[in-house]
């Protein structure tokens, strides 16, 4: 896929990335770059060739120097260095956090180690994804948690509202934007025995979704050993006055090896990786069930509920969503957000939410929705893309293997 198809994957990745950005935030427009929020990284970005675009507010890079193919790539067999600064970093303190915070999401916070953490769904009272999270219990009276960057303004209007109707009836619990601090992303196979060099802790005791505050390369940082690319990895909260400092010694310490890679191979990694991107795969009238999340509902809230949606969500999983989220595969054009889906005989099931080409498979990819029914991995189906109908069958994701460091 050279020339034109290298432009389509940029474009199509482009399109998706500003979709999901349209939806998150409504009514808001910038006149010019100028109106754009910076990351601390912003200059080193563009010293280090980074196309600049907007994106939830914020001027990012969508790729550097290298193509989005050359960085999916090269994720995958070394590394990247992802700036995601632009991401929403806060903690939940007092002795009532956990409760107050199971009364927001899906997941079993209290039955959670300190140190762990777990993906997460903030939910509406029609149990719709208001935003997915990944949130980690530092202690029994400390959570830390990251929202997404375009979903930001709600999800803090969302959790302050619920915040003062509990503390209102005597629970403990207040809480702590971390807009002082940068969040880097490290992926790869290269990640760990990079980052090992520049901190003493031992990265092999630190499992996938676990969480320490440790000193890397001097600094006081939050580490939590997850990320959005299906490869094994960190995100790195740092205060920013040492974020650039990071970064170039981990590109350093990498020789190379490890690039700084924009948002555009970041979708095509989730989306090789089968994660949701909100805005697309996952919005308000999407539940945590239809979504292919049902795991992310801990045993013991699916007893008691508790949670904004739960009769709804609780019902689904014991009769059953009508609509389910699948992988695709498809020949001819890669799948747009907002192709249709239909069976063999040509009757929608469904309809696609993100799309692509994808570099490590060298073959379309997607996924959708369609019809509870028509879920199953090996259905045909026909996807139409720009008025043309294309054969495609139903797959298991991920699409490509993930590589989370577990215990064995």
């Amino acid at each position: 896929m050279r020339g034109g198809g290298l432009w389509q994957l940029g474009q199509s990745i482009t399109r998706r990335l500003a979709q999901a950005e349209k939806k998150n935030i409504a009514h808001r427009s910038f006149a010019s770059e100028s109106d754009l929020k910076k990351t601390v990284l912003y200059d080193f970005h563009v010293a280090n060739g980074g196309k600049m675009v907007p994106f939830a507010g914020w001027s990012m890079p969508i790729q550097y120097k290298d193509s989005i193919m050359d960085s999916t790539l090269n994720c995958r067999t070394n590394g990247s260095l992802f700036d995601v600064s632009h991401m929403c970093g806060l903690s939940l303190k007092g002795k009532d956090c956990i409760p107050f915070l199971e009364k927001l999401v899906v997941a079993d916070v209290a039955s959670l180690a300190p140190g762990t953490g777990t993906l997460t769904v903030f939910t509406n009272e029609k149990g719709g994804a208001i935003d997915d999270s990944v949130i980690t219990k530092v202690t029994d009276d400390h959570i830390y948690l990251v929202v997404n960057a375009g979903c930001r303004d709600k999800d803090l209007a969302h959790i302050e509202e619920h915040m003062k109707a509990f503390t209102s009836k005597g629970g403990d619990v207040s809480w702590h934007i971390h807009d002082e601090r940068s969040l880097l992303a490290l992926q790869g196979p290269l990640a760990a025995p990079v980052l090992q060099h520049l901190m003493k802790d031992d990265l092999s005791k630190i499992y996938f979704s676990d969480f320490r505050v440790l000193d890397i390369n001097g600094a006081p940082c939050y580490l939590t050993r997850t990320g959005y690319t299906g490869e094994d990895g960190f995100e790195i909260s740092v205060p920013s006055e040492n974020a650039v400092d990071l970064a170039k010694a981990i590109l350093d310490k990498s020789e190379g090896k490890v690039r700084l890679t924009g948002l555009g191979a970041r979708d095509s990694l989730r989306l090789e990786a089968g994660l949701c991107l909100y805005g697309n795969d996952m919005e308000q009238h999407i539940t945590p069930v239809e979504a292919g999340l049902t795991w992310a509902i801990g045993k013991r809230r699916r007893a008691e509920g508790g949670f904004l949606g739960a009769e709804v969500i609780l019902k689904q999983i014991a009769d059953g969503p009508s609509i389910r989220r699948v992988g695709l595969f498809s020949a001819g054009p890669p799948a747009r957000s907002h192709s249709e889906i239909q069976d063999e005989k040509g009757q929608n099931i469904g309809e696609v939410t993100s799309g692509g080409f994808s570099p490590c498979l060298k073959k379309n990819i997607a996924m959708g929705y369609v019809k509870s029914g028509s879920h199953k991995a090996g259905t045909k189906v026909k996807i139409v893309v720009r008025g043309k109908s294309y054969d495609g069958s139903v797959t298991k994701m991920p699409f490509v293997p993930t590589k989370y460091y577990k215990p064995t």
